[in-house]
């Protein structure tokens, strides 16, 4: 009986005295490795289309800073430099081509460009959802910003094909969209583009 008094004794004290240990996966286990494929939203950077609003700033020279519109044809006029195509341009590369038009007046002008209003994505939605229409988005969307602003899915949906229409190059391309992969993370969402038509069967 006093030995194995003594031996329960030894065992309390030795968990008393001996710290806790958390388990933790090691760097690059399994568990770390699925998060990081896991599918994400897809990210573009947003380019400029016609209607958008611009604010154009130059250091120093409050008469080339202002604000402006894209015109329909997808170009800008600023002072100097008259007119430059924006459309198509990211708000980086057109900054680009501001600074290296701006040079051959300007020593060493620091431009920059920001996307004020965005008002030239245009997006259809038809079929069965709960409100079919033209939506005019006033910042980036994917496909699931754009099904939720036209109310859902009518109960005749067929959710796994989906398909965009999306004009490119003087043809329209046709990406297939599966609702119920997206929503089990087994396939990207992505952002729609101007002109895009989402159908929904």
């Amino acid at each position: 009986m006093v030995w194995r008094l003594l031996a329960v004794a030894t065992v309390l004290v030795l968990s008393i005295l001996t710290p806790s240990v958390q388990a933790q996966a090691p760097a690059g286990s399994s568990s770390e490795r699925s998060a990081s494929q896991a599918p994400s939203v897809e990210t573009e950077t947003y380019r400029i289309g016609p209607e958008d609003l611009l604010q154009i700033s130059v250091w120093k020279n409050e008469t080339l800073t202002r604000t402006v519109p894209v015109r329909p044809d997808g170009m800008i006029s600023l002072p100097l430099v008259n007119d430059v195509k924006a459309a198509g341009l990211t708000a980086v590369e057109l900054r680009e081509v501001l600074t290296r038009k701006l040079a051959e007046y300007i020593p060493n002008p620091e431009v920059s460009v920001t996307v004020s209003e965005i008002r030239s994505i245009k997006v259809s939605v038809m079929g069965e959802v709960a409100k079919p229409g033209r939506y005019e988005l006033k910042s980036s969307a994917t496909v699931l910003d754009v099904l939720a602003l036209a109310g859902g899915f009518t109960p005749y949906a067929s959710r796994s094909k989906i398909t965009i229409l999306r004009p490119e190059a003087g043809t329209t391309k046709r990406i297939p969209f599966n609702y119920n992969k997206v929503s089990a993370a087994e396939q990207d969402n992505f952002y729609v583009r101007n002109g895009d038509v989402v159908l929904v069967p």
